[in-house]
């Protein structure tokens, strides 16, 4: 494969990134145009877009159904169950792509009874049926965790589709749907100056989980697995797009066995691979407790990384993020393979927390903070709002490194 010359310039007309290279978009920008003219739903500023009560027909309820799904994070599952024999991954990718609905959901106030549909799109001639089978059973596995925890989740089938022709190894989507009350939504809308930004770490173990987490979450994986990963995986073609310049792919220093630097209990594979969390029992037990009136806005960093607040909230206020969690040593790591900016780093990871609450003062901040560790999740406040006088048209997110070497305006 020979490697392209040309240096690409992005829409805005500077270099491409690393992630737009390999024909991907963090931002979306394409996907956002082609929606601009749909109608934005009941509450335009919340999280996801909410719609009347079509299924019920109350004009006290309101509906939410969301689509998402485990992104590339599948390619490497596929990798690390081939080479490994490891069919138990792809529970886990089941979790990605499921949570990466439900925490858009509960970002705008749905706790369920949630409808789960189950999309599966593979290449029959590489992927098995007993990969599908973990991958079924995983969701149902899930929808059961959850209901235990009082969030009921139904699990109402879905779809495998044999399309070799179009997907090189395997694709794992979810739809949700949530009927609830209108006076339960978050509006994101409402978030305003002075306020709070309350983070939830990424890693570590919560309650509901089994194992201990990496943090990485299901977002910025076609940079991840490449720039990490050996040249030794080029021969595995059927894990790439054939069209990506060929010093992008595999690029890295490190097989899936390899221990991650910073934290032996993950090998490299494992801390990739770690399952996405869901922060959906921590948004009930917030809102029983902290109570859902004391929220401005939830925002679930999954596309857009640290910056995706600043689609959210009234016009002239700025997110200043000074005081964030330590860089977790995947992330670490990640920067480092391939010598990434932070500013590449903040846009397309969550950095260390993958979920933020804004809330109006310091008081509330400390109790959703306790609730956080009750759960067995960090949290503090990792910076606050403010009026931005100078830009009063639009919202801004400045965020300063976690080590303090550098800051960023967006």
């Amino acid at each position: 494969m020979k490697a392209r010359k040309i240096v690409k310039k992005s829409r805005k007309g500077g270099d491409m990134s690393r992630y737009e290279r390999r024909g991907v978009s963090s931002t979306k920008e394409e996907v956002h145009a082609a929606i601009a003219h749909l109608d934005k739903g009941l509450y335009p500023g919340a999280f996801c877009k909410i719609l009347p009560d079509v299924l019920g027909g109350d004009p006290k309820y309101c509906n939410i159904q969301h689509a998402d799904g485990a992104g590339t994070k599948a390619g490497l599952a596929y990798l690390m169950w081939k080479l490994h024999n490891l069919v138990g991954v792809w529970r886990g990718v089941v979790r990605c792509s499921l949570f990466m609905n439900l925490d858009d959901v509960g970002c705008a106030g749905g706790v369920g009874p949630f409808l789960v549909s189950l999309a599966i799109d593979r290449n029959k001639a590489l992927i098995p049926g007993d990969v599908i089978s973990e991958i079924i059973n995983g969701c149902q596995e899930v929808c059961d965790l959850l209901t235990s925890y009082g969030i009921p989740c139904v699990f109402s089938g879905g779809e495998t589709a044999d399309v070799g022709d179009l997907v090189r190894t395997i694709t794992v989507n979810n739809t949700v749907t949530v009927r609830f009350k209108r006076r339960e939504v978050i509006d994101a809308s409402r978030i305003s100056a002075p306020a709070y930004i309350v983070g939830f770490s990424s890693t570590g173990q919560a309650q509901w989980e089994t194992e201990i987490n990496s943090g990485v979450g299901a977002n910025g994986f076609t940079n991840a697995r490449h720039d990490v990963l050996s040249p030794v995986y080029r021969k595995h073609t059927e894990t790439y797009a054939p069209e990506t310049e060929e010093n992008l792919v595999y690029c890295g220093d490190y097989t899936l066995l390899d221990a991650l630097p910073g934290d032996i209990r993950f090998s490299i594979g494992t801390a990739l691979l770690s399952p996405t969390r869901t922060y959906l029992p921590l948004f009930v037990r917030l809102f029983q407790e902290v109570g859902r009136k004391n929220f401005l806005g939830l925002v679930h960093n999954s596309g857009g990384g640290q910056i995706k607040c600043g689609k959210f909230g009234q016009l002239g206020i700025a997110y200043v993020k000074d005081q964030l969690f330590p860089v977790p040593p995947l992330f670490a790591l990640l920067k480092k393979a391939r010598g990434l900016s932070w500013r590449e780093m903040y846009t397309s990871y969550n950095m260390g927390h993958r979920l933020e609450a804004v809330v109006r003062s310091k008081e509330i901040a400390r109790d959703c903070i306790a609730v956080a560790k009750a759960c067995g999740i960090d949290a503090q406040i990792v910076g606050k709002v403010i009026q931005d006088k100078k830009n009063p048209g639009r919202r801004s997110v400045r965020i300063k490194t976690a080590d303090a070497s550098e800051r960023y305006w967006f």
